[in-house]
């Protein structure tokens, strides 16, 4: 079975990301080993599909140190790694956020309730 490889330039199309970055993923070590072919890096798409899911998280907020726990748990062997357990409490840090975002929405709708109202 052949796995299809992609050139840096199509992987950042097709993750959104730049080659800068993409770069920046493998210097940090959250991607790869990245492959070569004939000297040149080529991606899998397993590869896309890693950089599809670090992206989600470093939305989420996560920063360059979670995404590198986050690598050194998924490429542990040791079986009482906890990776649920870190992926539970970054999700706990997200509700908190969205708990304090909602919140400040709540204050901004009636702001502008309030505006409206009073200039029509």
């Amino acid at each position: 079975m052949t796995t299809a490889l992609f050139p840096p330039r199509e992987a950042a199309a097709q993750t959104g990301l730049s080659l800068d970055t993409l770069r920046y993923y493998e210097r940090e070590g959250l991607v790869g080993p990245i492959r070569r072919t004939a000297g040149r890096r080529a991606y899998t798409e397993g590869d896309i599909a890693w950089i599809g899911l670090l992206s989600c998280l470093r939305d989420a907020g996560l920063g360059i140190a979670d995404l590198r726990a986050f690598t050194a748990l998924l490429h542990s062997v040791d079986p009482a790694v906890d990776r649920v357990g870190f992926l539970r409490a970054r999700r706990e840090e997200l509700r908190d956020r969205v708990a304090a975002i909602t919140a400040a929405i709540t204050v901004l709708d009636h702001k502008i309730s309030r505006f409206e109202e009073e200039h029509g």
